[in-house]
């Protein structure tokens, strides 16, 4: 089997143009010394790297393997993804990561640097962040203070553009399927990076969606036709995406019981929230009051705009993306999430409702799907005035924030 698959990728390095797997030759424009390795590294060297994989150099656990912190002989720090031996699943999973990962190259991206076959093992190895991913310093509180509203909104940036170049910029469309906190990655200027492909589908043509017989991800984070019936689509990372987008401005886990059973699930909460008109009473606490009010709740909404229950009403990633970067984009009004197929899920309709007041931080008139941007506006920072800054920070007005029943 191992003879088959280092067959299969070496066949798909040629074709992804990859380098070869042989020790070869270096140019002097790679930058080496004549031990360049192509993209093959040896068992040995990773056991020397990471202390024979101590625990001491454990980095945490993926879903298919530990991960672990190694020191190259040239000083280069590296991360050892090595996954289970006598997994099935983990074949799957490191080929497939191999092969997306050798095609795709994005700022936003995790790189891989090689891999590694001997016997039974199979490992990955890729560039070295010391920030570990963002879970840790979202839900652990690990240095709070570092993930100031400067740094979170950089990073729900960060996320949306990786996503967006995964699903209509790269070489081929690829659909990550397990948008995450702890698939986050942070660099050492906390910038995000997507990592762990190995769930992640290729997704050819212009379909809108494919079925799949395997559901795969994380239950919180699973849009319900996909975590229900099958139906995959760049829409499922979307839902995925806005879930993440809730934790990251609120700082808490998506599913949280000690919570009580209001608050438990932070997008059912959310929502009942946005029906209130207190969406910004969601901000992390430990922000201490310190963050852009408009930003804040301009995230909430997209959040909740990518988890609503009907597909075809979540934006695309390049909408997202619109948003969160124009200065005068006039956000839609979000519908009922969807909450089937998660953990204390409940509303199975989804409605537009009803924009109450003239200042709105939704659609008007029948332009219930309208994702186009507005002339006019100015910098955010001139937008200090705006519909956010009329209210007092825990009690925004329904003619805020429209019901949306």
């Amino acid at each position: 089997m191992v003879r088959r698959l280092f067959g299969g990728l070496m066949a798909l390095l040629k074709m992804c143009g990859g380098h070869n797997g042989s020790k070869g030759e270096v140019s002097d424009e790679d930058g080496g010394d004549g031990g360049d390795r192509g993209i093959f590294f040896d068992l040995q060297e990773l056991e020397i790297a990471t202390e024979l994989f101590s625990e001491k150099n454990r980095l945490g656990h993926g879903g298919f393997g530990p991960v672990y912190k190694g020191l190259m002989p040239n000083g280069e720090e590296i991360a050892v993804k090595k996954l289970s031996v006598n997994s099935r699943q983990g074949s799957r999973e490191f080929t497939n990561e191999v092969k997306l990962l050798l095609r795709i190259q994005h700022k936003n991206l995790v790189s891989l640097l090689g891999c590694c076959f001997h016997g039974p093992e199979k490992i990955l190895v890729y560039e070295y962040l010391p920030n570990r991913s963002l879970d840790y310093f979202l839900f652990d509180k690990i240095n709070p203070g570092l993930l100031d509203w400067y740094n979170r909104w950089r990073i729900i940036v960060g996320v949306a553009r990786g996503l967006l170049y995964l699903h209509e910029e790269a070489p081929i469309r690829i659909i990550h399927r397990d948008i995450k906190a702890s698939n986050i990655l942070l660099d050492n200027d906390l910038n995000p990076k997507i990592s762990d492909f190995g769930l992640a589908r290729l997704f050819p043509g212009d379909g809108t969606h494919t079925n799949t017989f395997r559901i795969s991800g994380t239950y919180g984070y699973m849009a319900p036709e996909y975590a229900l019936h099958g139906l995959l689509s760049v829409k499922s990372d979307v839902f995925s995406f806005g879930v993440l987008v809730l934790e990251i401005v609120s700082g808490r886990k998506n599913q949280n019981s000690r919570l009580g059973p209001e608050m438990a699930d932070l997008l059912s909460y959310a929502w009942k929230m946005y029906q209130e008109g207190k969406i910004l009473e969601l901000v992390d606490q430990s922000l201490a009051g310190a963050y852009n009010r408009d930003e804040a709740a301009t995230c909430l909404i997209i959040g909740l705009l990518c988890c609503q229950q009907i597909t075809s009403n979540r934006p695309d990633m390049n909408s997202i993306h619109q948003m969160l970067s124009s200065d005068s984009f006039d956000l839609p009004r979000p519908g009922r999430p969807g909450l089937q197929g998660r953990r204390g899920g409940g509303y199975t309709s989804t409605g537009t409702g009803t924009v109450v007041g003239s200042k709105s931080f939704g659609l008007t008139g029948s332009e219930q799907n309208s994702f186009k941007s507005r002339s006019g506006g100015g910098s955010r920072a001139s937008r200090q005035n705006s519909i956010i800054e009329e209210y007092s920070r825990n009690s925004i007005s329904m003619s805020s924030f429209a019901e949306g029943r």
